[in-house]
């Protein structure tokens, strides 16, 4: 595992980020490829695990884990798929993933032209993939800085089981917290299905 600041300083947040930004970027095709089939794999895993009908997951962008051909499998599953929507107000709606079209949302993110849906859409979903920067070990996440995963999951009453989608390389000793932070259940890598706590 990778080392992260030593002291869980808040304030190394943004290095901590921009590190995590640039490994991204500098992936080769033949390792964004292997990654793709080990997470596929493993998403899959889990969604058996939990009988999902009904899942939360993002649509991936360039550098993100790609989740797409995950969510294609789990369309032709007939698995209710909703992926999340950011709105100006810092807040998420979601939207129903059926493959009719692509737009972005306001932060630029991929999200599916179907029917916008409030956020208490993702009420009753039976698992949900969320992206992240970084987590540990613990199952401190750190996402990007926005906050919109951390209100959300902070919202929920009855929070379903939460899982980062992140690289190998992105699970870590140690993940800055702060007292808004969310963590997560669990992380889904190309290689492994790990469960905090």
């Amino acid at each position: 595992m990778a080392e992260a600041s030593p002291s869980g300083n808040p304030a190394d947040k943004p290095a901590l980020r921009a590190e995590a930004r640039e490994r991204r970027r500098i992936m080769t095709q033949d390792e964004k490829t292997a990654a793709s089939t080990g997470l596929g794999e493993n998403l899959r895993a889990l969604t058996a695990q939990y009988r999902a009908k009904k899942i939360a997951c993002y649509l991936s962008g360039t550098d993100e884990p790609t989740t797409r051909d995950f969510i294609d499998w789990a369309l032709q599953e007939g698995i209710d798929v909703l992926v999340p929507v950011s709105r100006e107000d810092g807040l998420m709606d979601w939207a129903r993933c059926d493959h009719e079209g692509e737009g972005l949302d306001v932060l630029g993110m991929p999200i599916p032209t179907s029917e916008l849906l409030g956020p208490m859409a993702v009420d009753g979903v039976d698992v949900m993939f969320i992206p992240a920067s970084l987590v540990d070990v613990e199952g401190g996440r750190m996402g990007w800085g926005r906050g919109y995963f951390d209100r959300m999951l902070g919202s929920m009453a009855l929070r379903p089981p939460v899982f980062a989608v992140v690289y190998d390389h992105e699970v870590i000793d140690n993940v800055p917290i702060e007292a808004h932070d969310q963590g997560v259940d669990g992380a889904v890598t190309p290689t492994q299905i790990i469960r905090f706590g």
